[in-house]
């Protein structure tokens, strides 16, 4: 045997040795690590990290919420394209291998040995990237490498090569807080899969390589590059021919951050949401891929902020112009670097741009928009902006720009109906804005404040101000069921009460004008919102009663304060409390719990929550009466009782605060709304509120020109609230504007000034093109001719005769007191004053 063949030999046993041991290495290596190595089959089933999504009810994008941004796909969705730009860039031999890359792994090992031990990239297919990313840390250790291509290989035995490209395709971050190609499609190009091109697939397929760093928001041009290597490698492997090549590289990238595409402005009940969800479904709510659907209309949600912020804006323009945010000093030569650095440090609010002012004229001042636009602003721009000199006074009106403007001034400016940009200023008073379906408690708007990037504190909701006299009706309500009628009269004169917390030991309320009209009907004093009225009668039917009886509208005992002040609407309650009061008129005498979460789906599509609204159902049996609806108590005549008379006990729809009230179950299986109005309170009042806009404080809203409106105005002392809080059938709707620091909105900002605005552009909108309804009169009421003066019984031939409605039972008691023809005709009138 020559030399040769037996050096030949001892190689093929010197090789079958290694063969065997390298074998048996990795046996051992399996049996060692296997106790270790994660069962790869529940992948299978695996739950990536889907942030929760907040909808409208029209199932339009309100939020998400959540670290991660993912919008998972299913493999067959993903394009052609896109595939294999990945896997150019990636791992091009993905579909032959068997999970681990041989060649792969041979260059790794070569690198390590003539490096002396450096551990260097490559040899990781994309089986192995995805079990190191679900699996494994991304330290670099020979055993981590091991137990890598472990998991690869059982992987390759338990999935598909598509539900292993699916994985990797959603799993991995490519940047920016975006997790799979679908989310960083949306994020840099604004784009779904669908619509991305050639180069566009080229990008996403480059950024599983360094996604921090080089991606083409970061680093345009290092991303721009590896861009074009990995069409270049797809051009190798024959994925896109020439032509296409050369079209792709040559195609400017146009990556900018996208946020999500908010199609509705509904921050604070976005956060309401997050909320909620965290304490039905804990921290998964964040991360398991739920969506909330909300009862907010998309349409409407627009059009009560566009009302509100409109409305906040009309009242600020009134008041005058502050002066500008900052005053800077611009270097004699400036550019626009200094231009932009002097606006840089300012947010774009609600639509208001930061701007600074780099020259001015008598005719206009020319302005730096933050991003590079220049504009002029004219004189008409800015004639809104009298200086302010304190709330109730202004400066004269600008006849010049400098009037206003002068170089370095850091402004803000907004966009004009003509499409141009005129002077603009955040307001200082806050408004709140609430809109609920009467019949169920559905919010279908809802809006907590100017700009939720201002301030993130809901006074819709968190809110506790004084209504001032949008409270009344509740009062009225109950002195109604009290015995009194809208034709009682009563003495509208000034009054002193005892009252050793005043300064003078007494308490002297007024009316807001200062004035007094004498003896006058109920219904007047609602409609001229009487405040000596309103005291007269709270202490006619007493405090006790009153106080209990107003909590059947939802509002908290505790809330209503033992005093006759309670009379001038000094309550401390939401806009969304007052809303659900008012609704109570609106349905008909029903108590619905406002609600906004429709229900929570989770990431299959499955329902983990969904609302059970209390519904009004006015035929149902359960509902036929309201608890503790005592018949109405006879009024005394002709002088105020010195303390209230013996009630029997009313059965409050609500002692505590927003809470549901007991459930009533329907025949079918439905939660009712308890009746806790009877129905002729209900059209009494209802009927007294219409007058408040067709001849009232609320005239302003018959601009809508609807007959189905009710409504009262609300202003408290020193003008520190205005509200509005009217209704239809359809819809009811509370308005609220303050300041959050309870300072003065000015004289002459009553609720009918700053707040029914607000509530007539948004309600405008919201009921347009749906017809007026008929207010339907209960069974039992009747009409009587009655005197305007003396609201006693009259005759038609009476000059100052008019209709009233009455309560049958009423109607006789004012018969027994009204004059005989004889007595009317000399005018002798009885009054019941009180």
């Amino acid at each position: 045997m020559t030399i040769t063949r037996r050096l030949f030999r001892y190689a093929l046993w010197l090789a079958l040795f290694g063969f065997l041991a390298g074998v048996a290495a990795v046996g051992i290596t399996y049996w060692l690590l296997k106790p270790s190595l994660p069962e790869v089959s529940e992948l299978k089933n695996v739950a990536l990290q889907v942030p929760l999504r907040v909808l409208s009810r029209d199932g339009k994008l309100i939020a998400t919420f959540g670290e991660t941004r993912r919008i998972p796909v299913n493999i067959a969705t993903v394009p052609k394209q896109l595939k294999e730009a990945v896997l150019a860039a990636e791992d091009a031999n993905f579909y032959n291998h068997p999970g681990i890359d041989w060649h792969g792994v041979v260059r790794a090992v070569w690198h390590v040995i003539i490096t002396g031990g450096e551990k260097g990239q490559g040899g990781s297919t994309i089986t192995q990237q995805v079990a190191r990313s679900f699996f494994l840390s991304p330290e670099k250790l020979y055993t981590r490498k091991i137990k890598e291509m472990f998991i690869a290989l059982r992987m390759e035995h338990s999935l598909s090569k598509d539900e292993i490209l699916e994985l990797y395709l959603n799993k991995m971050f490519m940047g920016h807080r975006s997790y799979g190609v679908a989310a960083a499609a949306e994020f840099y190009y604004g784009r779904t899969l669908q619509q991305l091109s050639l180069a566009q697939c080229a990008m996403l397929g480059s950024l599983f390589q360094l996604p921090s760093a080089v991606n083409p928001v970061t680093n345009k041009p290092r991303a721009v590059a590896r861009r074009n290597w990995v069409l270049g490698q797809m051009l190798s492997n024959h994925f896109i021919d020439q032509a296409q090549y050369d079209r792709a590289v040559a195609e400017a990238d146009l990556a900018f951050p996208h946020e999500p595409p908010i199609e509705v402005n509904a921050p604070y009940v976005a956060e309401m949401a997050r909320v909620t969800a965290l304490e039905k479904l804990g921290n998964a709510a964040l991360t398991d891929g739920y969506v909330v659907t909300t009862t907010l209309d998309s349409r409407l949600q627009h059009d009560a902020l566009q009302a509100v912020r409109q409305g906040l804006i009309d009242y600020d323009h009134r008041h005058g112009y502050r002066g500008p945010l900052a005053e800077v000093a611009l270097p004699p030569h400036a550019t626009p670097v200094d231009y932009e650095k002097a606006v840089s440090p300012r947010e774009e609010i609600a639509g208001m741009v930061p701007a600074v002012v780099t020259a001015v004229d008598n005719q206009g001042a020319t302005v730096y928009i933050r991003g590079g636009e220049m504009s002029i602003l004219a004189v008409a721009d800015m004639g809104w902006a009298r200086k302010w000199l304190s709330q109730d006074s202004r400066g004269p009106k600008p006849s010049r720009a400098s009037d206003v403007l002068k170089p370095g001034d850091v402004i803000r400016v907004a966009r004009n109906a003509s499409g141009g940009w005129s002077l603009a200023q955040v307001p200082g008073a806050q408004s709140a804005l609430v809109s609920i379906n009467p019949d169920d408690g559905a919010i279908e708007a809802m809006v907590g404040g100017f700009s939720f990037q201002r301030s993130k504190f809901n006074r819709a909701t968190m809110s506790a101000r004084q209504p001032g006299s949008s409270f009344k009706p509740f009062l009225y309500s109950a002195a109604l069921q009290h015995g009194f009628t809208p034709a009682s009269i009563v003495n509208d004169a000034p009054l002193v009460i005892p009252d050793p917390t005043a300064p003078d030991g007494q308490w002297m309320p007024s009316n807001d004008d200062g004035k007094f009209s004498g003896p006058m009907r109920v219904r007047e004093a609602l409609v001229q919102s009487k405040n000596l009225v309103s005291v007269r009668l709270l202490d006619a039917i007493g405090i006790r009663y009153a106080r209990e009886y107003i909590t059947r509208f939802g509002l908290p005992l505790d809330a209503l304060p033992n005093s006759l002040s309670l009379a001038l609407g000094t309550a401390s309650v939401s806009p969304q409390a007052m809303a659900r009061g008012y609704a109570t008129f609106a349905n008909g005498g029903f108590l619905v719990d406002p609600y906004f979460i429709e229900r929570i789906v989770d990431r299959d599509g499955k329902t983990v929550f969904a609302a059970a609204p209390s519904v009004v159902c006015r035929d149902c049996p359960e509902t036929a009466t309201a608890p503790g609806a005592e018949p109405a108590t006879p009024v005394a005549a002709a002088a105020m009782p010195a303390s209230p008379p013996t009630l029997s006990p009313i059965a409050p729809a609500h002692a505590a605060s927003m809470g549901a009230p007991a459930s009533l179950i329907a025949a079918d299986g439905r939660r009712l709304a308890p009746r806790v109005l009877d129905p002729d309170n209900v059209f009494l009042i209802t009927s007294m509120m219409q007058d408040v806009i067709r001849r009232g404080t609320g005239s302003r809203a018959m601009v809508l020109k609807r007959t189905d409106l009710s409504g009262k105005t609300g202003t408290t002392n020193d003008h520190r609230d205005a509200w509005f809080s009217g209704f239809n059938d359809q819809l009811v709707t509370t308005v609220w504007v303050g300041y959050d620091d309870y300072g003065t909105l000015g004289k002459g900002e009553f609720g009918s000034r700053a707040a029914l605005p607000i509530w007539i552009d948004y309600m405008g909108k919201a009921l347009q093109g749906t017809p007026s309804a008929v207010l339907p009169k209960p069974a039992d009421i009747v009409v009587a001719r009655i005197n305007k003066n003396s609201g006693l019984l009259t005759g038609d031939d009476d000059p100052d005769g008019i209709n009233e409605f009455f309560r049958p039972d009423a109607l006789e008691q004012l018969r027994a007191r009204s004059p005989s023809p004889e007595q009317a005709k000399q005018k002798q009138h009885a009054y019941d004053i009180f």
